[in-house]
């Protein structure tokens, strides 16, 4: 009985913990920091859908680019992947290393649009971060 109890539970839960990979983004914190080698700061704070409400983003592809021979593919959408799947730690040709491509995109866009932090403390926070 208890063997049937275990199987039973088992099949349960391995549905929910491949379905968790996909709501991750949505209940993301900080920006993982894991793809680098020396990591110079604390995980940058970014509250995931919070921010997209704020900045009024609806479309994934406005920070999620896609680049092909060196031009934006507007229509595309690269959300499904990581950033270091692109982008390695050092550049490479015009593709820029990864804390390089994250400051463009991230910090790039608060300067363009003269909203949003853009001093490194305001971002790489050394407070502890609550998920709430």
């Amino acid at each position: 009985m208890r063997r049937h109890s275990a199987v039973l539970l088992t099949i349960t839960i391995i549905p929910f913990l491949f379905a968790l990979p996909a709501v991750c983004q949505e209940d993301m914190v900080v920006v993982a920091g894991d793809s680098f080698e020396v990591q110079r700061r604390p995980s940058a704070v970014f509250r995931h859908d919070d921010h997209n409400k704020t900045a009024e983003i609806e479309e994934c592809n406005e920070c999620h680019h896609v680049y092909e021979s060196g031009e934006r593919i507007t229509d595309e959408s690269s959300e499904d992947q990581r950033c270091a799947d692109c982008h390695t730690e050092k550049s490479a040709g015009n593709r820029p290393g990864l804390r390089k491509a994250f400051h463009l995109n991230c910090k790039g866009c608060h300067q363009s649009k003269k909203q949003g932090p853009v001093m490194c403390g305001e971002c790489h926070a050394r407070r502890a971060v609550n998920s709430e």
